[in-house]
């Protein structure tokens, strides 16, 4: 029985009980005084469709707020932190949900870390400093190479891959609507395609992924057919063939039993309630080569729409054989997304997520890098996902290379995501990540989609304030130069020294 069904037979009964108890006793009707209002208040956060855990846990919810009324001083006790007692990431999910309400984000007393402590970094600004009304109008990018017949106009800053399965109908719902009302993508993940995608008419990032769901045959392998069927839809504008994802390189995703529905089971071809584990490889190719002519067969199969592939840098010399692949066959992704090995959401063994990966810098600067060394760079468009909550995310993640940026995590802390640590369980108590109908009820779409939307917007116009405080007219201007960070007490270095380019040399002696 769910919290809230308990709330409600605990609110009748002791309704009824004091009621009946006051036909003996009449002086007892005074419990009224005090219970009453409380019933009032469940049933108000019951009906209530602003908080997802007030409308999952009428009453036990109003704590969680009450705490939040008195922070940092109380919940500063309740945040997780690193070995050294730092709080992890509590700084930006206060950013997000702020801008996600649209909540004053200002912040007192200056910067939220010291200065001098190694990691810090800071953007140079420029005394000529630009209006920032000369750049109210979202920077777009266009995705499309050469062969590309229906290039795609993407936002800066798009909803990353998060599979239905993994997150709830209503979670779907509220991201793709809240990618329609700011016009930006939103990537399906690896799950497949639903009438969850595709009811609000949001711009989809198709990926398939080693278990081809949605495109798949009996045997698990890749289907032409089924394939041309989901690429043709309107509301689908580029295809991403993930090789591998940041959380789990070189590991199969998992989707437990729990969450694996009959409907989810449908949308990917799979048996229901059973765990579904995604082999680590793609059946479809098996070298270089072979994954170039699969990325021109997609494009041939989805009509021109433009297609690439994700993947979190491993090994140099793979990328690189990638690279001579395309100057070989003359065939070009349209974009290359680069995953960084951090984060995740419970589904692959904790030591995948936390050492096996490049992390996401050290992997876009030496993607951008073998790119333009093998003048490839001009035709194919960067994408960079891993950990991007802020506009000042952003401007590291342009000036190390990236084209445009993807957030998963930013956006689930937009649909109201708490880190309670239950993704991988069925227990989100918020209704993001579960499939438990009491629990994913408690998320109304039509809220949260506003939120979404609402951080995408204040995340872009801080983006662009950056911009403008350096004097930089357009994201094309950012470099390395632009960033420092300080590696010890003493010593500060920009992100051009810390990442300086490669060369042609360096880069053959990667693959001996």
């Amino acid at each position: 029985m769910n919290a809230k069904k308990i709330f409600i037979l605990l609110s009748v009964c002791v309704s009824t009980i004091i009621f009946l108890l006051s036909i003996f006793w009449t002086s007892i009707l005074w419990l009224f005084l005090v219970v009453g209002p409380l019933i009032i208040m469940g049933y108000s956060d019951l009906f209530q469709r602003k908080h997802a855990i007030k409308r999952n846990f009428p009453l036990i919810g109003q704590f969680r707020y009450l705490l939040e009324k008195v922070r940092p001083e109380i919940m500063q006790y309740f945040v997780e932190t690193d070995t050294e007692g730092r709080p992890i990431n509590r700084i930006f999910r206060s950013i997000v949900y702020q801008r996600a309400k649209k909540e004053n984000d200002t912040s007192p007393f200056g910067t939220q870390m010291d200065v001098y402590e190694v990691g810090y970094e800071w953007m140079n600004h420029s005394i000529y400093a630009n209006e920032i009304t000369e750049l109210n109008i979202e920077p777009r990018v266009v995705i499309g190479g050469p062969d590309c017949t229906k290039p795609y106009s993407a936002s800066l800053f798009n909803i990353s891959a998060m599979s239905y399965g993994a997150l709830s109908a209503n979670a779907i719902l509220a991201l793709n609507k809240g990618a329609k009302l700011g016009g930006f993508a939103h990537n399906t993940g690896e799950g497949g395609i639903s009438s969850y995608h595709l009811e609000n008419g949001g711009d989809l990032i198709w990926q398939i992924g080693t278990g081809y769901f949605g495109c798949r045959n009996e045997r698990g392998h890749f289907d032409d057919k089924k394939f041309k069927e989901n690429a043709s839809l309107e509301n689908v504008k580029m295809i991403e063939l993930k090789i591998s994802q940041g959380a789990k390189p070189g590991h199969g995703g998992i989707l437990p039993a729990s969450k694996n529905t009959l409907e989810i089971a449908d949308i990917r071809g799979v048996i229901a309630f059973s765990d579904v584990i995604s082999p680590p490889c793609h059946t479809a190719f098996s070298n270089p080569i072979e994954l170039l002519h699969f990325i021109g067969k997609l494009r041939k199969l989805s009509n021109g729409k433009p297609i690439g592939f994700k993947l979190c840098i491993g090994k140099k010399n793979e990328f690189i054989d990638i690279c001579e692949a395309m100057i070989k066959t003359d065939i070009k992704p349209d974009f290359i997304t680069i995953d960084g090995g951090e984060g995740g959401t419970g589904a692959a063994p904790i030591e995948f997520s936390n050492s096996i990966g490049m992390p996401l810098r050290d992997g876009l600067a030496f993607a951008h890098d073998t790119l333009a060394e093998y003048d490839l760079k001009k035709d194919i468009k960067l994408i960079a996902a891993g950990k991007i909550f802020t506009g000042f995310h952003m401007v590291k993640t342009i000036a190390l290379g990236a084209d445009l940026c993807n957030s998963a995590r930013g956006m689930m802390l937009a649909l109201g995501c708490i880190q309670a640590l239950k993704c991988n369980t069925n227990k989100c108590p918020v209704g993001v990540a579960t499939q438990n109908r009491s629990l994913m009820n408690g998320l109304d779409p039509s809220d949260k989609s506003l939120r979404v939307y609402n951080y995408h917007k204040s995340t872009i116009h801080i983006f662009l304030e950056l911009l403008a405080s350096a004097g930089i007219n357009t994201p094309e201007e950012l470099t390395r130069k632009h960033i420092n960070r300080r590696v010890s007490m003493n010593q500060v270095m920009t992100y051009q020294e810390i990442y300086p380019q490669i060369k042609t040399k360096e880069l053959l002696l990667h693959q001996e």
